[in-house]
This record gives structure tokens, C-alpha cells and sequence, in this order.
């Protein structure tokens, strides 16, 4: 399928907010979802020349000998320096669009989703046709990351500060619209509501 032929939906929302239940729901109701964070870090895991832009740019001690990624150590760097979280991102991006494209291409539905946290600085709101932004009050998205990353809560406000964006007037901003994940809300009917529109 052409990526002309396709509606592209971003799904996102802040660290803790729940985009990933989101996208478990879409996947049962057989639409497929595009995981900008697994495939980023697949990514990174495969490619020579993304692991020797982290060493000479991030810090050498994140990638051991062997290849591997020491994905804690370089989450606690570049969530505590703005200009290494921009220069990991600058190197992982343009892989993930690509990627994204090839997907778009094979994926065989006329409706599909992205899941990112990055809808703007990944440069992707150039790509999709609406946003879906899942929303849950700051303390409720703290919690949820500390127990699931078993992270201090400096950490999970930290990384929640590194994610904080406010897109530019020149920006392209897809059309709006929101997924209360709060424990009150019901997020399936959210979902189905929306699909409606399409």
C-alpha cells in the first residue's frame, strides 16, 4: 500500500501516560501500531554506525565491548544533559522515519498508528495526519513509571522535564484530540469514539 493511500494517527502523550495501553487496545481491534521506543531501540541495537555515534557524542561507557547497551546509564545522561538528549535524538531519528516509511508501506491497512513520545522533535508530525494524545494528571504518570521502571521519583521528573516541548508557530499541528487515561475514565469507549470518525 501506498503511504499516500494511508491515515497515519500519532498516539501520544507524556512518560507514564499510558500510550501503551492504547496501543494494546488498537492491535486487538487489529490495527496495526508502529512503536516508535522498541523500534528505535531495536534499531540502535543492530546498527554499528548508530552505537559509534552514541560513543563519540554521548559517552563511550554506554556501549560495552561486546556491542551491547548499557540502556540505564545512557538514560540517566542524556535525561539529566539537554544537549545530549537532542544529539541521541538527532542520531536516532532520521533511522526511526525511515523506518517508519518502510512500515507504512508494507503494514496492508488503510488506518494505522504511531506510538511516540516525540511527536515534534522527532519531526514526525510532518508524517501523520492527526494526533491522539493520552493525558493522566502528573502524579498519577509518576507513580506508574516508578513502580514499572523501579526509578526514584527525581529520575521520572527528570525524564518527564527532558520531554516537556512546546512546538513552534511555524510547526505543522495535526488535528487534536485527547484520551483521558486515568483510572476513571474508561479508555476503550474513548478509542471506539474515535474510530468512528474515520
Amino acid at each position: 500500500m501506498s503511504t499516500t493511500d494511508l491515515t497515519l494517527t500519532a498516539i501520544t502523550g507524556g512518560i507514564g501516560s499510558g500510550k501503551s495501553v492504547v496501543s494494546r487496545i488498537l492491535r486487538v481491534l487489529e490495527y496495526p501500531v508502529y512503536d516508535c521506543d522498541s523500534r528505535a531501540k531495536a534499531l540502535m541495537d543492530a546498527d554499528v554506525i548508530i552505537k559509534q555515534q552514541i560513543i563519540h557524542d554521548i559517552d563511550r561507557e554506554t556501549i560495552a565491548a561486546d556491542g551491547t547497551i548499557d540502556r540505564r546509564r545512557l538514560a540517566s545522561i542524556v535525561f539529566a544533559d539537554a544537549e545530549k538528549l537532542a544529539a541521541l535524538n538527532a542520531i536516532v531519528h532520521s533511522a526511526v522515519r525511515l523506518d517508519i516509511q518502510r512500515w507504512a508501506e508494507d503494514c496492508g491497512n488503510s488506518h494505522a498508528f504511531v506510538e511516540t513520545a516525540i511527536l515534534f522533535q522527532s519531526g514526525l508530525n510532518e508524517t501523520v495526519t492527526d494526533e491522539w494524545r493520552v493525558s493522566a494528571p502528573a502524579g498519577i504518570r509518576i507513580e506508574r513509571v516508578m513502580k514499572r521502571n523501579s526509578i526514584a521519583r527525581a529520575e521520572v521528573e527528570a525524564r518527564m522535564a527532558a520531554q516537556a516541548f512546546s512546538p513552534s508557530p511555524e510547526m505543522r499541528i495535526p488535528p487534536l484530540h485527547e484520551i483521558i487515561n486515568d483510572g476513571c475514565h474508561a479508555v476503550l469507549p474513548q478509542i471506539q469514539t474515535l474510530l468512528k470518525q474515520y
